[in-house]
């Protein structure tokens, strides 16, 4: 590997020194202050996810009230994940030089702004400019959150931890976005980011007053020079690169589908607009269940098997659901649910195992640039996806069952590309370096 070996601390986290070995063990209990911060990682993000997802449910909206073309609004969906990719690239050199709490406190900050300017956007291009900006700073928030998780966790806890801090997209599927679709019926779409503002505001006060300073990741040592030389160094290193190029297609997929599911189930299967927040909150709620347990599995048998069958599941419903036609709301509500199951899984046991990829002296840095291709990927899918599917003057979309078969085919090449992965993490072996002190509760 050309990353360079450290030694750690006594007094750094615990999983600075946690890496996997070649099966998965028994994982040690949480503290209770590893409690308290898994409950505001999950929190934050929460309302980053939400302000993300709630584009989707009120795209029909938008196009009708803004008078936007499908094209248009996959600009809007997509803007932000350019913003973010490159906010990222920018912060990546930085990642690791400064004290992740305050790191995450500056771009929350700004994404709170952002949040709040797409709340009194009132014109197309204005609410185009709000989304670059809260793209800029929410698209690093996540890439921190699990640099933090993979401080303060050991890899045989990080499944689980991971599993109840990615339900957040399950929390926001029962709690927000049918609260936000209400709020959107109520007082038009800008309510529910105004929402997500009032949200947002409470997760940052959790931050600043409850976490402590995580800066155990400062006193390793980097030959590297200056924030450029950390970002080429990263950037450069074969190891990250295959990590890089596995998450680029993995996120492909999964943002081709999200932009326009909300337009296909109403204009095209049939469910009405009030509706919706049903197939959301059911939909939701399987995905809450579901998230903690995959977390679970994927400590116990494995995270590349669990990854496997949320892959295969995941296959099976794409197909099913780009395929529907008028459908009753219980069949629109059991295939959202399964599907979302395999996505949960996917993404979980995904997550859990890129974290094993860097070492801690690096970990920040590559956490904002594989952050940054997911938001990269994700805008070219969006982007995409708006040039394939086409909205017809009755609202109907078409061609969106080809979009569904260029999801499964890069859904499979992801399977196969995340075998290496795993493949790279197991040759690891056991950490040598030895295991520093627990952070204290």
């Amino acid at each position: 590997m050309s990353s360079t070996s450290t030694s750690v601390p006594p007094s750094s986290s615990p999983a600075l020194a946690a890496a996997p070995a070649a099966a998965p063990a028994a994982a040690p209990a949480f503290t209770p202050y590893q409690k308290v911060i898994v409950a505001i990682l999950a929190f934050l993000q929460f309302t980053i996810v939400l302000d993300f997802m709630i584009l989707s449910p009120l795209g029909a909206l938008l196009m009708r009230d803004l008078h936007i073309s499908a094209s248009r609004f996959g600009l809007v969906v997509s803007v932000y994940a350019f913003s973010a990719g490159i906010s990222g690239f920018l912060a990546a050199g930085f990642a690791d030089r400064f004290d992740r709490k305050k790191l995450l406190m500056f771009f929350y900050s700004g994404f709170l702004v952002g949040t709040l300017l797409c709340g009194l956007a009132p014109t197309y291009h204005f609410l185009l400019f709000a989304r670059m900006v809260t793209g800029v700073f929410g698209g690093v928030i996540g890439s921190i959150s699990f640099a933090i998780v993979a401080d303060l966790f050991p890899f045989s806890q990080r499944g689980r931890v991971m599993g109840v801090v990615q339900t957040s997209f399950a929390a926001s599927q029962v709690l927000g976005l049918p609260l936000g679709l209400y709020l959107s019926d109520l007082w038009g779409w800008h309510a529910p980011f105004l929402m997500i503002v009032s949200f947002s505001t409470v997760a940052g006060v959790l931050i600043a007053i409850y976490m402590k300073p995580i800066d155990a990741h400062l006193k390793l040592q980097r030959p590297e020079g200056g924030a450029f030389g950390h970002l080429l160094k990263t950037v450069s290193n074969t190891r990250y690169l295959r990590a890089f190029g596995t998450t680029t297609l993995l996120v492909t997929g999964g943002f081709m589908l999200m932009p326009f599911g909300t337009a296909f189930t109403v204009n095209n299967v049939g469910i009405p607009m009030d509706k919706l927040k049903i197939i959301y909150l059911f939909t939701g709620l399987c995905a809450v269940v579901a998230g903690p347990l995959a977390g679970k599995l994927s400590d116990t048998i494995g995270k590349f098997p669990l990854f496997c069958v949320g892959s295969a599941i995941a296959v099976v419903m794409i197909f099913i659901y780009t395929h529907l036609g008028v459908s009753p709301i219980v069949t629109v509500i059991v295939v959202n649910a399964v599907l979302f199951i395999g996505i949960t899984s996917r993404m979980i046991s995904a997550s859990a195992l890129m974290s094993a990829v860097p070492d801690a002296a690096h970990r920040g840095g590559f956490m904002a640039v594989n952050s940054s291709l997911q938001q990269l990927a994700g805008g070219v899918a969006a982007a995409v996806a708006g040039l394939i599917v086409v909205r017809t003057e009755s609202g109907r979309l078409e061609r969106y069952d080809t979009l569904g078969y260029v999801v499964i085919t890069s859904i499979a090449i992801t399977v196969v590309l995340l075998y290496f992965i795993d493949r790279m993490v197991k040759g690891d072996g056991p950490q040598k370096a030895p295991q520093p002190v627990r952070p204290s509760e």
